[in-house]
Protein backbone atom coordinates (compact mmCIF):
# COMPACT_ATOMS: atom_id res chain seq x y z
CA UNK A 1 0.00 0.00 0.00
CA UNK A 2 1.48 3.43 -1.11
CA UNK A 3 2.21 5.61 2.21
CA UNK A 4 0.57 9.06 2.42
CA UNK A 5 3.66 11.35 0.95
CA UNK A 6 3.05 9.01 -2.19
CA UNK A 7 -0.83 9.04 -2.49
CA UNK A 8 -0.28 12.92 -1.81
CA UNK A 9 2.89 12.65 -4.31
CA UNK A 10 0.19 11.26 -6.59
CA UNK A 11 -2.71 13.75 -6.10
CA UNK A 12 -0.25 16.83 -6.57
CA UNK A 13 0.81 15.47 -10.32
CA UNK A 14 -3.36 15.15 -10.57
CA UNK A 15 -3.88 18.83 -10.27
CA UNK A 16 -0.91 19.95 -12.01
CA UNK A 17 -2.14 18.14 -14.92
CA UNK A 18 -5.66 20.25 -14.27
CA UNK A 19 -3.66 23.10 -13.79
CA UNK A 20 -2.19 22.65 -17.59
CA UNK A 21 -5.64 22.22 -18.92
CA UNK A 22 -7.13 25.43 -17.15
CA UNK A 23 -9.71 23.66 -14.31
CA UNK A 24 -7.82 23.30 -11.34
CA UNK A 25 -9.66 25.06 -8.40
CA UNK A 26 -12.75 26.58 -10.73
CA UNK A 27 -15.21 29.19 -9.19
CA UNK A 28 -18.77 30.26 -9.98
CA UNK A 29 -20.53 26.60 -9.54
CA UNK A 30 -24.32 27.29 -8.72
CA UNK A 31 -25.70 24.93 -6.17
CA UNK A 32 -28.68 24.32 -6.70
CA UNK A 33 -30.26 21.75 -3.97
CA UNK A 34 -29.11 19.98 -0.85
CA UNK A 35 -28.80 16.09 -1.09
CA UNK A 36 -31.28 15.95 2.10
CA UNK A 37 -34.42 18.01 0.64
CA UNK A 38 -33.76 16.25 -2.52
CA UNK A 39 -34.70 12.95 -0.89
CA UNK A 40 -37.73 14.54 1.06
CA UNK A 41 -38.90 16.01 -1.99
CA UNK A 42 -38.87 12.65 -4.10
CA UNK A 43 -39.89 10.27 -1.10
CA UNK A 44 -42.90 9.14 -3.09
CA UNK A 45 -41.64 9.11 -6.48
CA UNK A 46 -40.95 6.17 -8.05
CA UNK A 47 -38.28 5.22 -11.22
CA UNK A 48 -41.32 5.91 -13.82
CA UNK A 49 -42.02 9.32 -12.05
CA UNK A 50 -39.04 10.50 -12.32
CA UNK A 51 -38.47 10.15 -15.12
CA UNK A 52 -41.47 11.26 -16.18
CA UNK A 53 -41.09 14.92 -14.57
CA UNK A 54 -36.90 14.84 -15.84
CA UNK A 55 -36.17 17.15 -13.05
CA UNK A 56 -33.11 19.06 -13.52
CA UNK A 57 -30.93 19.55 -10.16
CA UNK A 58 -27.28 21.04 -9.17
CA UNK A 59 -25.73 19.21 -6.81
CA UNK A 60 -22.38 20.36 -4.93
CA UNK A 61 -19.95 18.44 -2.31
CA UNK A 62 -17.43 16.02 -1.75
CA UNK A 63 -16.96 12.76 -2.78
CA UNK A 64 -16.87 10.04 -0.07
CA UNK A 65 -17.65 6.65 -2.29
CA UNK A 66 -16.55 5.68 -5.80
CA UNK A 67 -17.34 2.89 -7.89
CA UNK A 68 -15.54 3.64 -11.21
CA UNK A 69 -16.34 0.86 -14.26
CA UNK A 70 -16.13 0.79 -18.20
CA UNK A 71 -18.35 3.16 -19.43
CA UNK A 72 -20.75 4.42 -16.32
CA UNK A 73 -19.74 4.68 -12.80
CA UNK A 74 -21.55 5.77 -9.56
CA UNK A 75 -20.16 8.18 -7.17
CA UNK A 76 -21.80 9.27 -3.66
CA UNK A 77 -21.72 13.18 -2.81
CA UNK A 78 -21.89 14.36 0.52
CA UNK A 79 -23.00 17.94 1.36
CA UNK A 80 -24.21 19.40 5.03
CA UNK A 81 -27.78 18.02 4.59
CA UNK A 82 -26.45 14.92 3.72
CA UNK A 83 -25.48 11.95 0.78
CA UNK A 84 -26.75 11.83 -2.75
CA UNK A 85 -26.04 9.27 -5.63
CA UNK A 86 -24.44 10.29 -8.51
CA UNK A 87 -24.39 8.12 -11.77
CA UNK A 88 -21.82 9.42 -14.71
CA UNK A 89 -21.98 7.92 -18.10
CA UNK A 90 -19.57 8.39 -20.90
CA UNK A 91 -21.91 9.29 -23.21
CA UNK A 92 -23.57 11.43 -21.34
CA UNK A 93 -21.21 13.69 -20.40
CA UNK A 94 -18.28 13.09 -23.13
CA UNK A 95 -15.48 11.26 -23.32
CA UNK A 96 -12.75 14.25 -22.06
CA UNK A 97 -15.13 14.76 -18.91
CA UNK A 98 -15.44 10.91 -18.48
CA UNK A 99 -11.77 10.71 -18.63
CA UNK A 100 -11.23 13.09 -16.36
CA UNK A 101 -13.73 11.72 -13.71
CA UNK A 102 -11.56 8.40 -14.26
CA UNK A 103 -8.34 9.49 -13.93
CA UNK A 104 -7.98 12.42 -11.85
CA UNK A 105 -10.70 12.33 -9.42
CA UNK A 106 -10.30 11.13 -5.92
CA UNK A 107 -11.64 10.54 -2.45
CA UNK A 108 -12.51 13.96 -1.00
CA UNK A 109 -12.55 16.10 -3.97
CA UNK A 110 -15.11 18.44 -3.84
CA UNK A 111 -17.19 18.52 -6.81
CA UNK A 112 -20.23 20.04 -8.58
CA UNK A 113 -22.52 18.08 -10.88
CA UNK A 114 -25.38 19.05 -12.92
CA UNK A 115 -28.06 16.46 -14.49
CA UNK A 116 -31.77 15.17 -13.69
CA UNK A 117 -32.72 12.78 -10.77
CA UNK A 118 -33.31 8.88 -11.80
CA UNK A 119 -33.70 5.89 -9.69
CA UNK A 120 -31.80 3.30 -10.15
CA UNK A 121 -33.44 -0.45 -10.79
CA UNK A 122 -32.28 -0.76 -7.13
CA UNK A 123 -34.72 2.28 -5.78
CA UNK A 124 -31.70 4.51 -4.87
CA UNK A 125 -32.41 8.40 -5.87
CA UNK A 126 -29.56 9.57 -8.31
CA UNK A 127 -28.07 12.38 -10.60
CA UNK A 128 -27.91 11.29 -13.48
CA UNK A 129 -25.00 13.96 -14.73
CA UNK A 130 -24.80 15.37 -18.10
CA UNK A 131 -21.79 18.16 -16.45
CA UNK A 132 -19.47 17.58 -13.85
CA UNK A 133 -16.62 20.08 -12.32
CA UNK A 134 -14.08 19.36 -9.97
CA UNK A 135 -14.34 21.96 -7.63
CA UNK A 136 -11.49 21.77 -5.32
CA UNK A 137 -8.61 18.94 -5.44
CA UNK A 138 -8.30 17.03 -2.11
CA UNK A 139 -4.73 16.68 -1.93
CA UNK A 140 -4.04 15.03 0.73
CA UNK A 141 -6.32 11.21 1.05
CA UNK A 142 -8.92 10.85 3.91
CA UNK A 143 -8.82 8.25 6.56
CA UNK A 144 -9.50 4.67 5.56
CA UNK A 145 -13.34 4.95 5.36
CA UNK A 146 -13.79 1.10 7.52
CA UNK A 147 -10.55 2.71 10.65
CA UNK A 148 -12.18 6.04 10.27
CA UNK A 149 -10.53 9.08 12.27
CA UNK A 150 -10.40 7.56 15.73
CA UNK A 151 -7.65 9.28 17.71
CA UNK A 152 -8.80 11.67 20.07
CA UNK A 153 -5.78 14.14 19.48
CA UNK A 154 -5.55 14.31 15.75
CA UNK A 155 -9.50 15.21 15.98
CA UNK A 156 -8.91 17.99 17.92
CA UNK A 157 -6.09 19.76 16.04
CA UNK A 158 -7.47 18.68 13.08
CA UNK A 159 -11.13 19.47 13.18
CA UNK A 160 -11.88 20.33 9.68
CA UNK A 161 -11.26 16.29 9.28
CA UNK A 162 -13.26 15.38 11.77
CA UNK A 163 -16.03 17.10 10.87
CA UNK A 164 -15.40 15.51 7.37
CA UNK A 165 -15.36 11.84 8.03
CA UNK A 166 -17.53 11.87 11.76
CA UNK A 167 -21.17 12.59 11.29
CA UNK A 168 -21.27 12.38 15.13
CA UNK A 169 -18.63 15.07 15.35
CA UNK A 170 -21.36 17.29 13.17
CA UNK A 171 -23.51 16.34 15.31
CA UNK A 172 -21.94 18.06 18.66
CA UNK A 173 -21.92 20.90 16.85
CA UNK A 174 -25.08 21.14 15.41
CA UNK A 175 -26.65 20.62 18.97
CA UNK A 176 -24.24 23.10 19.94
CA UNK A 177 -25.80 25.45 18.06
CA UNK A 178 -28.96 24.75 18.57
CA UNK A 179 -28.60 25.23 22.85
CA UNK A 180 -27.37 28.41 22.10
CA UNK A 181 -30.50 29.38 19.96
CA UNK A 182 -32.62 28.05 23.04
CA UNK A 183 -30.95 30.06 25.53
CA UNK A 184 -31.56 33.47 23.28
CA UNK A 185 -35.06 32.69 22.97
CA UNK A 186 -35.46 31.53 26.41
CA UNK A 187 -34.38 35.20 27.74
CA UNK A 188 -35.72 37.02 24.50
CA UNK A 189 -39.27 36.09 25.48
CA UNK A 190 -38.88 37.44 29.05
CA UNK A 191 -37.60 40.96 27.74
CA UNK A 192 -33.86 40.79 28.24
CA UNK A 193 -31.64 42.96 25.98
CA UNK A 194 -28.86 40.94 24.21
CA UNK A 195 -25.51 43.46 24.28
CA UNK A 196 -21.55 43.07 23.72
CA UNK A 197 -19.09 44.21 26.20
CA UNK A 198 -15.59 44.75 26.00
CA UNK A 199 -13.37 42.15 25.56
CA UNK A 200 -10.24 44.04 26.17
CA UNK A 201 -10.51 44.95 30.07
CA UNK A 202 -8.32 47.96 31.55
CA UNK A 203 -8.72 46.15 34.69
CA UNK A 204 -9.70 42.58 35.06
CA UNK A 205 -12.81 41.86 37.13
CA UNK A 206 -15.64 39.90 37.22
CA UNK A 207 -14.17 36.85 38.94
CA UNK A 208 -11.60 35.63 40.69
CA UNK A 209 -8.94 34.21 38.10
CA UNK A 210 -5.91 34.99 36.47
CA UNK A 211 -6.42 37.07 33.49
CA UNK A 212 -4.11 36.90 29.99
CA UNK A 213 -2.14 40.15 29.54
CA UNK A 214 -1.80 41.83 26.57
CA UNK A 215 -0.43 45.17 25.75
CA UNK A 216 -2.05 48.22 23.33
CA UNK A 217 0.71 49.81 21.55
CA UNK A 218 -0.69 53.19 21.25
CA UNK A 219 -2.21 53.70 24.26
CA UNK A 220 0.68 52.36 25.57
CA UNK A 221 -0.82 50.13 28.20
CA UNK A 222 -1.70 46.94 29.51
CA UNK A 223 -4.78 45.47 28.61
CA UNK A 224 -6.52 41.76 30.13
CA UNK A 225 -8.65 40.01 28.25
CA UNK A 226 -11.84 39.34 29.59
CA UNK A 227 -12.33 37.23 32.55
CA UNK A 228 -15.73 37.90 32.43
CA UNK A 229 -18.47 40.57 31.74
CA UNK A 230 -20.10 41.02 35.14
CA UNK A 231 -18.57 44.69 36.16
CA UNK A 232 -19.55 45.78 32.55
CA UNK A 233 -23.62 44.76 32.30
CA UNK A 234 -23.86 45.70 36.00
CA UNK A 235 -22.67 49.36 34.40
CA UNK A 236 -25.95 49.17 32.36
CA UNK A 237 -28.30 48.18 34.93
CA UNK A 238 -27.36 51.49 36.34
CA UNK A 239 -27.88 53.33 33.28
CA UNK A 240 -31.45 51.58 32.89
CA UNK A 241 -31.23 48.61 30.94
CA UNK A 242 -32.68 46.60 33.61
CA UNK A 243 -33.10 42.87 31.32
CA UNK A 244 -29.50 42.26 29.66
CA UNK A 245 -27.74 39.11 28.72
CA UNK A 246 -24.26 38.68 26.54
CA UNK A 247 -23.38 35.31 25.17
CA UNK A 248 -19.61 36.00 25.55
CA UNK A 249 -16.21 34.62 24.89
CA UNK A 250 -14.44 34.46 28.68
CA UNK A 251 -10.38 33.95 29.09
CA UNK A 252 -8.50 32.20 31.97
CA UNK A 253 -5.11 31.88 32.61
CA UNK A 254 -5.84 27.98 33.90
CA UNK A 255 -4.93 25.31 33.12
CA UNK A 256 -5.88 22.35 30.60
CA UNK A 257 -8.24 19.83 31.40
CA UNK A 258 -11.38 17.39 30.47
CA UNK A 259 -13.03 20.42 32.48
CA UNK A 260 -11.25 23.63 31.55
CA UNK A 261 -9.98 25.27 28.11
CA UNK A 262 -8.66 28.30 28.68
CA UNK A 263 -11.01 29.93 26.34
CA UNK A 264 -14.57 29.38 27.16
CA UNK A 265 -18.04 30.73 25.92
CA UNK A 266 -20.37 31.66 28.80
CA UNK A 267 -23.99 33.33 29.13
CA UNK A 268 -24.10 35.92 31.70
CA UNK A 269 -27.96 37.94 32.30
CA UNK A 270 -28.71 40.50 35.06
CA UNK A 271 -32.71 41.47 36.09
CA UNK A 272 -33.21 44.55 38.37
CA UNK A 273 -35.30 44.05 40.90
CA UNK A 274 -34.88 40.25 41.77
CA UNK A 275 -33.33 37.96 44.29
CA UNK A 276 -30.94 35.01 43.68
CA UNK A 277 -33.93 33.08 44.59
CA UNK A 278 -35.86 34.21 41.34
CA UNK A 279 -32.92 33.10 39.54
CA UNK A 280 -32.80 29.67 40.92
CA UNK A 281 -36.43 29.78 39.76
CA UNK A 282 -35.96 31.03 36.36
CA UNK A 283 -33.00 28.95 36.16
CA UNK A 284 -34.60 25.55 36.43
CA UNK A 285 -37.03 26.96 33.75
CA UNK A 286 -34.62 28.33 31.24
CA UNK A 287 -32.72 24.11 31.46
CA UNK A 288 -35.91 22.28 30.81
CA UNK A 289 -36.28 24.93 28.22
CA UNK A 290 -33.15 24.22 26.35
CA UNK A 291 -33.52 20.33 27.15
CA UNK A 292 -36.82 19.86 25.97
CA UNK A 293 -35.96 22.47 22.91
CA UNK A 294 -32.98 20.44 21.70
CA UNK A 295 -33.97 16.81 22.82
CA UNK A 296 -38.19 17.14 22.55
CA UNK A 297 -37.59 15.25 26.37
CA UNK A 298 -37.58 16.08 29.91
CA UNK A 299 -35.07 13.27 30.29
CA UNK A 300 -31.69 13.07 28.97
CA UNK A 301 -28.80 10.47 29.46
CA UNK A 302 -24.94 11.33 30.32
CA UNK A 303 -22.22 8.96 30.64
CA UNK A 304 -24.56 6.50 31.57
CA UNK A 305 -26.49 8.34 34.04
CA UNK A 306 -29.73 9.93 33.84
CA UNK A 307 -31.36 13.00 34.55
CA UNK A 308 -35.39 14.14 34.53
CA UNK A 309 -35.44 18.06 34.30
CA UNK A 310 -39.13 17.98 35.07
CA UNK A 311 -38.37 17.44 38.23
CA UNK A 312 -37.35 20.34 40.64
CA UNK A 313 -33.39 20.43 41.76
CA UNK A 314 -32.46 19.22 44.64
CA UNK A 315 -31.70 22.28 47.32
CA UNK A 316 -28.82 22.70 50.14
CA UNK A 317 -26.59 25.26 51.94
CA UNK A 318 -22.74 24.43 51.55
CA UNK A 319 -22.70 23.49 54.95
CA UNK A 320 -25.66 21.11 54.87
CA UNK A 321 -23.93 19.73 51.76
CA UNK A 322 -20.59 19.44 53.24
CA UNK A 323 -22.07 17.58 56.71
CA UNK A 324 -24.28 15.00 53.99
CA UNK A 325 -20.59 14.40 52.38
CA UNK A 326 -17.97 14.18 54.98
CA UNK A 327 -17.86 13.36 58.45
CA UNK A 328 -18.24 16.61 59.67
CA UNK A 329 -21.58 17.57 61.48
CA UNK A 330 -23.71 21.10 61.60
CA UNK A 331 -21.88 21.80 64.62
CA UNK A 332 -18.35 21.47 63.98
CA UNK A 333 -19.08 23.22 60.88
CA UNK A 334 -19.55 25.99 62.93
CA UNK A 335 -16.28 25.97 64.63
CA UNK A 336 -13.51 27.96 63.20
CA UNK A 337 -10.70 26.04 64.48
CA UNK A 338 -12.37 22.43 63.66
CA UNK A 339 -13.61 23.17 60.58
CA UNK A 340 -9.25 24.41 59.68
CA UNK A 341 -8.71 21.36 61.28
CA UNK A 342 -10.56 19.04 59.04
CA UNK A 343 -8.88 20.77 56.08
CA UNK A 344 -5.57 20.20 57.14
CA UNK A 345 -6.95 16.71 57.47
CA UNK A 346 -7.85 16.31 54.39
CA UNK A 347 -4.68 17.98 52.69
CA UNK A 348 -5.88 20.78 51.58
CA UNK A 349 -3.58 23.42 50.78
CA UNK A 350 -5.01 25.52 54.02
CA UNK A 351 -3.19 29.32 54.08
CA UNK A 352 -2.38 31.41 57.12
CA UNK A 353 -4.98 33.76 55.77
CA UNK A 354 -7.56 31.64 55.75
CA UNK A 355 -10.68 32.00 57.61
CA UNK A 356 -13.91 29.58 58.04
CA UNK A 357 -15.21 30.23 55.18
CA UNK A 358 -12.43 29.92 53.07
CA UNK A 359 -12.10 26.10 54.72
CA UNK A 360 -15.68 25.70 54.22
CA UNK A 361 -15.64 26.27 50.61
CA UNK A 362 -12.75 24.41 49.85
CA UNK A 363 -13.54 21.13 51.58
CA UNK A 364 -16.90 21.65 49.89
CA UNK A 365 -15.08 21.31 45.99
CA UNK A 366 -12.65 18.65 47.34
CA UNK A 367 -15.03 16.50 48.64
CA UNK A 368 -18.66 17.37 48.05
CA UNK A 369 -18.70 18.99 44.68
CA UNK A 370 -18.03 15.72 42.67
CA UNK A 371 -20.76 13.79 44.42
CA UNK A 372 -23.57 16.19 43.00
CA UNK A 373 -24.58 14.00 40.28
CA UNK A 374 -28.39 15.24 40.02
CA UNK A 375 -29.45 18.68 39.73
CA UNK A 376 -28.60 20.48 42.96
CA UNK A 377 -28.88 24.02 44.13
CA UNK A 378 -26.09 25.05 46.71
CA UNK A 379 -26.69 28.31 48.53
CA UNK A 380 -24.92 30.18 51.66
CA UNK A 381 -21.77 30.47 50.52
CA UNK A 382 -19.10 32.09 52.46
CA UNK A 383 -18.88 35.76 51.64
CA UNK A 384 -15.21 35.62 51.92
CA UNK A 385 -15.18 33.45 48.25
CA UNK A 386 -18.06 36.10 47.32
CA UNK A 387 -16.48 39.11 46.69
CA UNK A 388 -19.31 40.50 44.14
CA UNK A 389 -22.37 38.82 45.79
CA UNK A 390 -24.79 40.72 48.35
CA UNK A 391 -24.45 39.75 52.42
CA UNK A 392 -27.30 38.01 53.41
CA UNK A 393 -29.97 40.48 55.86
CA UNK A 394 -29.06 38.72 59.65
CA UNK A 395 -25.82 36.86 58.84
CA UNK A 396 -23.04 39.08 57.10
CA UNK A 397 -21.22 36.36 56.65
CA UNK A 398 -23.16 34.24 54.13
CA UNK A 399 -23.75 35.81 50.35
CA UNK A 400 -26.59 35.35 48.85
CA UNK A 401 -24.89 33.38 46.24
CA UNK A 402 -26.17 29.73 45.05
CA UNK A 403 -24.58 27.37 42.14
CA UNK A 404 -26.18 25.11 40.41
CA UNK A 405 -24.35 21.43 40.06
CA UNK A 406 -24.87 18.94 38.04
CA UNK A 407 -22.91 15.66 37.05
CA UNK A 408 -20.26 16.84 39.42
CA UNK A 409 -19.62 19.69 38.04
CA UNK A 410 -20.88 23.65 38.17
CA UNK A 411 -22.93 24.38 35.90
CA UNK A 412 -24.19 28.07 37.02
CA UNK A 413 -23.33 30.47 39.33
CA UNK A 414 -25.78 33.17 40.61
CA UNK A 415 -26.07 35.76 43.10
CA UNK A 416 -27.88 38.83 44.28
CA UNK A 417 -25.70 41.83 43.49
CA UNK A 418 -23.56 44.45 45.88
CA UNK A 419 -25.51 47.78 44.98
CA UNK A 420 -24.39 49.41 48.26
CA UNK A 421 -20.98 51.21 46.95
CA UNK A 422 -19.38 51.27 50.22
CA UNK A 423 -19.82 47.87 50.55
CA UNK A 424 -18.41 46.68 47.58
CA UNK A 425 -15.54 48.97 47.75
CA UNK A 426 -14.47 47.62 50.91
CA UNK A 427 -14.64 43.90 49.04
CA UNK A 428 -12.42 45.27 46.48
CA UNK A 429 -9.92 46.65 48.73
CA UNK A 430 -9.76 42.90 50.57
CA UNK A 431 -9.24 41.77 47.38
CA UNK A 432 -6.30 44.32 45.96
CA UNK A 433 -4.80 43.16 49.78
CA UNK A 434 -4.86 39.45 49.10
CA UNK A 435 -3.25 40.16 45.05
CA UNK A 436 -0.60 42.10 46.98
CA UNK A 437 -0.16 38.99 49.30
CA UNK A 438 0.70 36.84 45.94
CA UNK A 439 -2.63 35.95 45.04
CA UNK A 440 -2.79 36.00 41.15
CA UNK A 441 -6.34 35.26 40.65
CA UNK A 442 -7.67 38.13 43.59
CA UNK A 443 -9.63 40.94 41.76
CA UNK A 444 -8.33 44.58 41.91
CA UNK A 445 -9.70 47.46 42.66
CA UNK A 446 -12.31 49.18 40.20
CA UNK A 447 -12.71 52.51 40.93
CA UNK A 448 -15.12 53.70 37.67
CA UNK A 449 -17.45 50.45 38.83
CA UNK A 450 -17.48 51.57 42.04
CA UNK A 451 -18.71 55.61 40.94
CA UNK A 452 -21.23 53.58 38.47
CA UNK A 453 -23.20 52.50 41.96
CA UNK A 454 -22.77 55.37 43.34
CA UNK A 455 -25.22 56.91 40.86
CA UNK A 456 -27.79 54.22 42.13
CA UNK A 457 -28.16 50.44 41.02
CA UNK A 458 -31.65 48.76 41.83
CA UNK A 459 -32.17 45.67 43.88
CA UNK A 460 -30.60 43.33 40.90
CA UNK A 461 -29.46 39.51 40.75
CA UNK A 462 -27.14 38.10 37.68
CA UNK A 463 -25.93 34.83 36.70
CA UNK A 464 -23.48 33.21 34.55
CA UNK A 465 -24.02 29.87 32.89
CA UNK A 466 -20.87 27.18 31.52
CA UNK A 467 -22.48 27.00 27.95
CA UNK A 468 -19.56 24.85 27.03
CA UNK A 469 -20.65 22.11 30.20
CA UNK A 470 -24.33 22.81 28.90
CA UNK A 471 -23.09 20.93 25.17
CA UNK A 472 -21.17 18.20 27.12
CA UNK A 473 -24.30 17.21 28.51
CA UNK A 474 -26.64 17.72 26.04
CA UNK A 475 -24.28 15.75 23.33
CA UNK A 476 -23.07 12.99 25.90
CA UNK A 477 -19.53 14.31 25.95
CA UNK A 478 -17.31 13.29 28.69
CA UNK A 479 -14.41 16.29 27.26
CA UNK A 480 -14.93 19.84 27.18
CA UNK A 481 -12.82 19.12 24.00
CA UNK A 482 -15.63 17.40 22.20
CA UNK A 483 -18.08 20.48 22.22
CA UNK A 484 -15.38 22.99 20.91
CA UNK A 485 -14.67 23.18 17.51
CA UNK A 486 -10.91 24.12 17.91
CA UNK A 487 -9.68 23.47 21.63
CA UNK A 488 -6.85 24.45 23.18
CA UNK A 489 -3.79 21.75 23.40
CA UNK A 490 -0.29 21.22 24.32
CA UNK A 491 1.77 21.82 21.22
CA UNK A 492 2.45 18.94 18.71
CA UNK A 493 6.04 17.91 17.32
CA UNK A 494 4.59 19.03 13.91
CA UNK A 495 2.65 22.32 15.48
CA UNK A 496 2.18 24.46 12.26
CA UNK A 497 1.90 21.31 9.76
CA UNK A 498 3.68 20.67 6.36
CA UNK A 499 2.35 21.99 3.86
CA UNK A 500 5.68 22.37 1.85
CA UNK A 501 6.11 18.62 2.77
CA UNK A 502 6.14 16.47 0.42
Amino acid sequence: MADANDLRAERRAKVDALREQGGAYPNGFERGALAAALQEECAELDKAALEQTAKQVAVAGRVMLRRVMGRASFFTLEDPSGRIQCYVRRGDVGVVAYDEFKKLWDLGDVVGVQGALMRTDKGELSVQAQRMTLLAKAVRPLPEKHSGLVDLQTRYRQRYLDLIVNPSSRQVFRTRSRIVAALREFLDERGYLEVETPMMHPIPGGAAARPFVTHHNALHRDLYLRIAPELYLKRLVVGGFERVYEINRCFRNEGLSTRHNPEFTMLEFYQAYSTFEDLMELTEEMVRHVVVGVTGDTKLTWQGTEFDFAAPAARMTMAEAVAAHTSLTLEEIQTPERLLAAARGMNLPVKPDWGAGKALFEIFEARVEPRLTQPTFITAYPVEVSPLARRRDGDPTVADRFEYFMAGREFANGFSEINDPEDQAQRFREQAAQGALGDLEAMHYDADYIRALEYGMPPTAGEGVGIDRLAMLLTDSASIRDVLLFPHLRPAQDEGGDATAS
